[in-house]
């Protein structure tokens, strides 16, 4: 049978890999799909280089729009990213009956419902394994391999940046913007690395798996999104000392109330094994009813694998090409028009545990008001630890910390309370809040 062709918009990092690791294990690839995948045009606005790592025998241009022209293609591979010409792009392949591979997570979280519709309406196949946690095939687990699943909750470190961050905050007691220059010089970090920092990827992400996990539109706008930028290295240090360790998590959950979606740094009991993930490697709990917790660990980023899943994508395009489009895995595992309507709910409406730590006045009745303060807001009080400011930051004399654990509150709740504790005279600085996550 004749090979089935590709076009790829962009050679950049994982282009260069998905072409190499095609090209590597092309028999392997062959025996598994059927018939044969080739990369026969790419297209990049440096024709010179993109020639270079494709070779003589494929077809190089710098217009993208001339790859989704060319009647030959059969699947159109979108590693351009952002929002802008990708989108453009990826609306104008499936218009022209072009099935269409993408890692970019910014364009599916955002205009993912736009672009599903258009496809299924075209009956052509979008699929985004890459735009998730890299080389994990955490998609494919949760559309296919745990279909006969209730998923509850998803936890995730999907972002590398960040968790290499705070692996080596932890490691060597260094603050914040002291290990972003670092991570910067190592090529972990862009130069510009507010996406990563600021929690924005990981909640493109955490909104795909969400709406897979759930059956409900891709809702981005409805996530809450906190980045690890006010993290100080007292409060890993005394996570630490509890017996947990910080890690910047995408969590969606399903309650009685609706569905949780949120990005944030949170403390998680260091004999988790996701707690013990370290560097710039990504991992996933997914819990459901039947199966109970399952974990996805691996390298979340990288030329290579970051072509895996791409490739892996190509595959399923390639087995499914020729099939009835209503008997193809749906894009997001559940049927079109089999949807819920389910709410995601506000922040303030989530229900987590709280660690609190409050520079305080070293002096008598300090504790009882907070707690007294805490109990009258309904707020329960799981630990209380009182610190000497210099056991950790090197200060002390006049002030202390005191580190409070809750059990499980409402968040609106909790900030009302903070919000009293603040104004009390005995609070020498700004309150530090992280919130908790058992996993269990």
């Amino acid at each position: 049978m004749k090979p089935i062709q590709v076009g790829l918009l962009g050679i950049g990092t994982v282009g260069s890999g998905t072409f190499n690791v095609l090209k590597r294990n092309q028999e392997e690839i062959r025996r598994r799909a059927g018939r044969g995948i080739e990369i026969t045009m790419v297209a990049d606005l440096d024709t010179a280089r993109a020639q270079s790592v494709v070779g003589a025998g494929v077809q190089v241009v710098n217009d993208a729009r001339a790859v989704i022209a060319n009647p030959e293609i059969d699947i159109v591979i979108e590693l351009i990213g952002g929002y802008g010409i990708a989108k453009a792009l990826v609306m104008e392949a499936i218009a022209a009956g072009k099935h269409v591979v993408t890692a970019n997570k910014a364009l599916l979280a955002v205009h993912g419902t736009e672009i599903f519709a258009a496809a299924s309406a075209k009956g052509v196949m979008v699929a985004f394994e890459a735009a998730v946690a890299g080389g994990i095939p955490i998609i494919k687990a949760l559309r296919e391999g745990l279909t006969a699943n209730s998923i509850q909750w998803i936890a995730g470190i999907i972002n590398g940046t960040t968790n290499f961050i705070l692996s080596e905050m932890r490691d060597k007691g260094l603050d914040f913007d002291v290990v972003l220059k670092e991570a910067q010089r190592l090529g972990y970090a862009e130069a510009d690395p507010t996406f990563d920092i600021e929690g924005v990827d990981a909640a493109h992400k955490v909104t795909l798996m969400s709406a897979i996990a759930f059956g409900i539109p891709v809702q981005f706008d409805k996530a809450y999104v906190e980045g690890i930028t006010q993290l100080g290295a007292t409060d890993i240090k005394y996570a630490e000392q509890l017996g947990y360790r910080i890690k910047l998590l995408g969590i969606t959950k399903r309650t009685a109330k609706g569905i949780e979606l949120r990005v944030h740094p949170s403390l998680v009991p260091s004999r988790r094994l996701i707690a013990n993930v370290e560097g710039a490697m990504n991992a996933v709990v997914v819990n459901g009813d039947a199966v109970g917790n399952t974990l996805y660990y691996g390298k979340g980023a990288g030329s290579e694998p970051t072509a895996s899943a791409v490739i892996a994508d190509l595959v399923d395009i390639t087995r499914l090409h020729t099939a009835d489009p209503h008997h193809r895995v749906p894009h997001l595992a559940f049927q079109p028009d089999a949807m819920s309507d389910l709410t995601v709910l506000p922040m303030s409406e989530v229900v987590t545990s709280y660690y609190l730590r409050l520079r305080v006045a070293d002096e008598a009745g300090v504790l009882a008001k907070v707690t007294g303060l805490l109990a009258g807001a309904g707020i329960s009080i799981d630990a209380v630890l009182q610190r000497e400011a210099d056991e950790v930051s090197g200060e002390g004399g006049t002030s202390t910390d005191l580190i409070i654990l809750t059990h499980d509150t409402r968040e609106g709740t909790m900030n009302d309370a903070l919000a009293q504790l603040q104004k009390l005279p005995t609070v020498l600085a700004p309150i530090v809040r992280i919130r908790k996550e058992e996993l269990n």
